[in-house]
């Protein structure tokens, strides 16, 4: 139950019953009960005080004039509804599943801005979003709303990123406590964000109260952006924030747990993996790796562990249960979600943090992310896979090879499917994307015609044994 009441700043609230926090603050009370209404509807009051507070003989008056915007809301929400505009803005429960879903119409020649990244709140039981990053960098940003609690795995990708993360999270972090934050290695792409660039952008740990961190207990790294991810994280511990290495967890030492409870019906685990212990050549194996359950609906979030590491994750947890969602290993990377994972796992939902097509990492069309091979071994267990971003580009001449290959061009990133948000809750698990409800191989972008040294080919191509 719901209960719509006046705080002591004069503004209106919603509110759980039992909670500590509120859920939605507003101006009018009109917008609070239009809301409640949208999201609560036969599941919230108004508190008598509220009500009390208008005199007997007026009050006949604001009631009425309240049935009245209650009236036009439901008319205008019924509009907007029907003729399907409010569609993408509605938590995943309140529109077609997203497997039967066209996208809006999108301009294709819009650049993503800080702006676009926000969408309004879904209201859910437990929540998984997928950032878009502010740039045409690879990198990871997923935020986790569970009940009343905040985690942040991970904030990439580049500086630019961190405004764009913090006004994503605000929506929904109203007392600027990340209860968990969990990051998973030590590249830039994934720890940038929680680092302080200058005293006008700082970054996650000088922003949000941190009550517990998990971190990677191994790397070879010695950067710049390392050793100020490890001075700001040291700065959150003095203040009170609790630390653990992934394999804290695995050993239960220095006060860890290998389980967290989150809810009565939320809960993640780190899941155990040999590179917590022994050294690796590359970075991407010392990924810190969690399991979340809600209800026995499963999520699963490795990093960017690659395949040596997806074998022991699989040696050492070999019954992991197959998973509504998975967050694709690696930005969907040729190297990644390998056959000894999928098998396993078998996802039904993959979303990938990534901007397709770019060539930041290689001028081979076919291993930009998301991958060609990753598509492949993703496809024989669902088609429901999603991509955050995706970069224009021209046709250059490669100086070395003097063959042609496609140039991202770094200031013409736009949304793809966009901010990705995998909501679960009693009516079953579901996908809501700020830009494009399609699944990467009916996107304009995976079909796409492009033509390279004389040859004409699509961006992707779907496999003949994929679903």
């Amino acid at each position: 139950m719901y209960v719509i009441k006046k705080n002591k700043k004069g503004n209106w609230i919603i509110i759980k019953k039992g909670a500590k926090r509120a859920t939605k603050v507003f101006d009018t009370k009109a917008q609070a009960i239009a809301y409640a209404e949208l999201n609560y509807s036969n599941n919230y009051e108004i508190d008598d005080s509220i009500i009390n507070l208008v005199p007997k003989k007026s009050r006949k008056k604001v009631l009425l004039g309240l049935l009245i915007v209650l009236l036009l809301v439901v008319v205008v929400f019924g509009v907007l509804y029907f003729t399907g505009i409010i569609k993408p803005y509605l938590p995943g429960f309140m529109v077609e599943n997203d497997n039967n879903q066209n996208s809006n119409e999108t301009d294709d020649n819009k650049e993503t801005d800080d702006n676009e990244t926000l969408k309004p709140i879904v209201s859910s039981d437990f929540q998984v979003h997928f950032l878009e990053l502010g740039n045409y960098n690879a990198g990871d940003c997923t935020y986790i709303k569970a009940g009343d609690i905040d985690i942040l795995i991970d904030a990439g990708s580049r500086e630019s990123s961190v405004p764009v993360i913090k006004n994503y999270i605000n929506q929904y972090c109203t007392d600027g406590i990340l209860e968990y934050v969990i990051v998973t290695h030590a590249d830039q792409d994934h720890i940038v964000g929680f680092t302080d660039q200058n005293s006008s952008n700082p970054g996650i740990f000088s922003s949000y109260e941190v009550e517990v961190i998990i971190d990677f207990a191994m790397t070879n790294k010695n950067t710049a952006v390392y050793n100020n991810y490890i001075a700001l994280r040291d700065k959150e511990i003095s203040q009170g924030a609790k630390h653990y290495t992934a394999l804290d967890c695995i050993n239960q030492t220095n006060g860890a747990s290998k389980k967290f409870q989150l809810t009565e019906d939320i809960y993640f685990e780190v899941l155990n993996q040999e590179f917590y212990s022994n050294k690796s050549s590359d970075e991407n194996n010392y990924s810190v790796c969690t399991l979340f359950n809600h209800n026995d609906e499963y999520f699963l979030f490795t990093g960017d562990l690659e395949e040596a590491g997806e074998e022991s994750l699989v040696e050492l947890n070999p019954n992991l249960p197959k998973v509504k969602l998975f967050k694709g290993g690696h930005h969907g990377s040729k190297t990644s979600s390998n056959e000894c994972l999928l098998e396993l796992i078998q996802p039904e939902i993959v979303c990938v943090c990534c901007c397709a097509g770019s060539s930041e990492y290689t001028k081979n069309t076919n291993n930009m992310f998301p991958t060609q091979d990753f598509i492949n071994r993703i496809s024989k267990y669902t088609d429901r896979i999603y991509v955050t971003t995706q970069v224009e580009f021209t046709i250059e001449i490669d100086e070395k090879t003097g063959e042609e290959y496609m140039k991202a061009v770094s200031s013409k990133f736009k949304s793809l499917n966009g901010n990705i948000v995998v909501t679960s809750n009693k009516d079953g698990v579901n996908v809501l994307c700020s830009n494009d409800n399609r699944v990467l191989k009916d996107t304009d972008w995976f079909n796409m015609d492009i033509t390279l040294n004389g040859v004409t080919r699509k961006m992707r191509t779907w496999p003949s044994y994929g679903v």
